[in-house]
């Protein structure tokens, strides 16, 4: 019987690469149809590996979701960017690779993200998705999250609405 070990973890350098691609992948399988393709495909060449070093290198509040030496998901996190909203810490992003999600794995970096929030006193978080994102959408509600805001956000020439979810 061959065992898999699955873990959360902070990123090291060598993981940016990895993480690149699953961005990659994961931003295309979400935003095809939401995001206009010309500027969802600039969006996603911003963030390659090199991106992804430099983020690592300075700090950056990430936590990866490593399969057996493969890097499933990442979520980026830090502190809340809507000082008139009284929530201490966002999630900044949260994406799995199309082949991990549906699988619990996006609830168990959420908690995590949760979790080492709170340990640095941020006690309720945001998270913004956009409203056309219903996978994101009702993920965030079956976690408890609750619409406190909605900002309209501009991709090229287009306008689309964001929703941001509160928990406490």
């Amino acid at each position: 019987m061959k065992e898999t070990v699955i873990t959360i973890r902070r990123p090291g350098r060598a993981d940016s690469a990895q993480i690149a691609a699953v961005h990659d992948c994961a931003w295309r399988d979400a935003y095809r149809g939401v995001i206009p393709g010309c500027e969802l495909e600039r969006m996603i060449a911003r963030r390659g590996p090199r991106w992804w070093d430099a983020a690592i290198a300075r700090g950056s509040r990430l936590l990866v979701l490593d399969f057996e030496d493969s890097i499933g998901g990442y979520a980026s996190y830090g502190r809340n960017r809507v000082p008139s909203l009284p929530h201490g810490g966002e999630m900044f992003e949260l994406y799995l690779a199309p082949q991990f999600q549906g699988l619990g794995f996006g609830r168990g970096l959420f908690e995590a993200v949760r979790t080492d929030l709170a340990d640095h006193g941020y006690r309720s978080m945001l998270v913004w998705a956009l409203a056309d994102n219903e996978r994101a959408l009702g993920f965030y509600e079956r976690l408890g999250g609750k619409p406190v805001r909605r900002a309209p956000e501009r991709f090229g020439s287009e306008m689309r609405e964001r929703v941001a979810f509160g928990f406490e």
